[in-house]
């Protein structure tokens, strides 16, 4: 309102207080505090007041004005003139500027809807030490994500957080109970047991009017008595006094009683009310689930509808929800997993790669389980490096590992046995004198142990003539030597 009104550069009228201008109207700029004192002023909702103030000596030893209660005001009477606002609405303001008020306030509870997306702000208590909890945000990619922390004796002790408790999961548990509770045959059934409850409120009001009729008998009885008794008789007629006395005192409490439970009462609800009721339940589900709602007016929504959520983290969450009307709700739900937890193999996945090493390599563990539809904890689609860091993560043994541990003999390890040379092997392999497994995806082998009875092929040229050295020229004759 300030804003806006100093936007568009309207003044407001003030009294000087002091100073040689002291009585003087003068037009200036609206201040805050100027705000506030219209609005907690009832004489602008047309109402006659007396006693809101009172002279009390301060510290200095000087009287000043001190603002009292409204239970301790002299008189207030509603309408007593034309007013710029009904005194319906004014009450309504104090409500809202005390509901706002208190988020300043030494227990923070709920405070003034903001535009946060904490939907609880304000309105969550801490299930370990009692104390409110506050808000912090963390950045996610979708967006702002509440977190509600009680850090009252950590900022006043310097102690260590009493708890955090993610906000997103309690806030969906929340949103679903009040979308259960606001049900149309939820409405339905809390109007029957809003009817159930007038009939007893009416049967307690008829048994509340027979004692006031009790009691106005009994005191017509006492009366009658000691107008008939002797005045002369001074002790009959000072107990028939008392008696009377006793039963004044007994009529005027039931009387109280009666009133006094007749104005807390409510009344019936009417055809209309019942419908309006009935359509809200609708209206609360259509704005709920719009996405063009602010979350300030969600927050509102909620605000009508819950006292507090108390929250405890232990092995799971627990939320106890306290409705407006009484309701109490206790919700349990699973402890969200950290960022690492999330982004970890899945259990099956793992279970797979350490099937498949007996027999393959990380490349063709990577293919087979693509093909399956398996995928990271990423999301991303597997590769041979992925399963080499889910193998080093988990210590899992790799293929070649497991090949060894078969009696199986690496390149190295064979032609040491058989004293021939690497190239060798592999000529060998080729050739069908060796057999052997792909190790790795870098093509490798790793080799079964040879026979002893290996038949080694002689080493050197294979068998003909051998080609003449570069530059020289051969003849040949029928019969004869070279």
């Amino acid at each position: 309102m300030v804003k806006e009104f100093n936007r568009q550069s309207l003044l407001l009228p003030r009294r000087i207080q002091s100073g040689p201008d002291k009585g003087k109207v003068v037009w200036a700029a609206i201040a805050h505090s100027r705000v506030l004192q219209i609005l907690h002023n009832p004489r602008y909702a047309g109402a006659f007041v007396y006693g809101r103030h009172q002279h009390k000596p301060g510290v200095s030893g000087k009287s000043g004005p001190a603002l009292q209660p409204r239970e301790q005001w002299i008189a207030l009477f509603p309408d007593a003139h034309v007013g710029y606002v009904s005194f319906a609405k004014y009450e309504a303001n104090q409500t809202r500027l005390a509901s706002n008020a208190t988020a300043y306030g030494k227990d923070r509870r709920h405070g003034p809807a903001r535009e946060g997306p904490a939907l609880l702000q304000g309105m969550t208590m801490c299930g370990l030490c009692g104390r409110r909890m506050t808000v912090r945000y963390h950045h996610r990619k979708h967006g702002l994500e509440p977190e509600y922390v009680c850090q009252a004796k950590g900022i006043e002790y310097g102690s260590p957080i009493c708890q955090r408790v993610h906000g997103a999961v309690v806030e969906h548990a929340v949103g679903r109970l009040l979308i259960k509770a606001l049900t149309p045959h939820a409405v339905t059934a809390a109007l029957a047991v809003a009817d159930e409850l007038t009939a007893r409120a009416d049967e307690a009001e008829q048994l509340r009017a027979a004692a006031v009729e009790r009691a106005q008998y009994q005191t017509d009885l006492a009366r009658r008595r000691y107008l008939a008794v002797d005045p002369d008789n001074r002790l009959v007629a000072g107990s028939l006094e008392a008696d009377w006395n006793a039963a004044l005192r007994e009529l005027a409490t039931a009387r109280d009683t009666y009133e006094s439970a007749k104005n807390d009462g409510h009344g019936v609800l009417d055809d209309a009310q019942r419908a309006r009721i009935t359509a809200l339940a609708g209206d609360f589900l259509t704005l709920w689930h719009d996405p063009d709602t602010p979350m300030r007016e969600r927050k509102r929504l909620v605000r009508l509808l819950v006292t507090d959520v108390t929250l405890v983290r232990a092995d799971q969450i627990t939320a106890h929800v306290r409705l407006t009307g009484g309701q109490e709700h206790t919700l349990t739900m699973p402890v969200p997993l950290a960022a690492w937890q999330i982004r970890q193999t899945p259990p099956d996945v793992v279970a797979a790669i350490d099937e498949l090493l007996d027999d393959h390599t990380d490349g063709q563990i990577a293919a087979i389980l693509t093909e399956r539809g398996h995928v990271s904890g990423t999301g991303q689609p597997l590769k041979a490096t992925i399963v080499r860091r889910i193998r080093d993560r988990y210590g899992l043994r790799s293929h070649p590992q497991r090949l060894a541990d078969q009696g199986m003999l690496s390149l190295r390890e064979i032609a040491r046995r058989l004293g021939i040379g690497l190239n060798t092997v592999q000529i060998w392999r080729n050739n069908g004198l060796l057999t052997g497994r792909v190790a790795n995806d870098k093509g490798e082998y790793f080799y079964f142990p040879p026979p002893p009875d290996l038949a080694r092929p002689r080493i050197g040229r294979p068998p003909g003539p051998r080609p003449a050295p570069a530059g020289t020229t051969t003849e040949s004759a029928q019969g004869g030597a070279v």
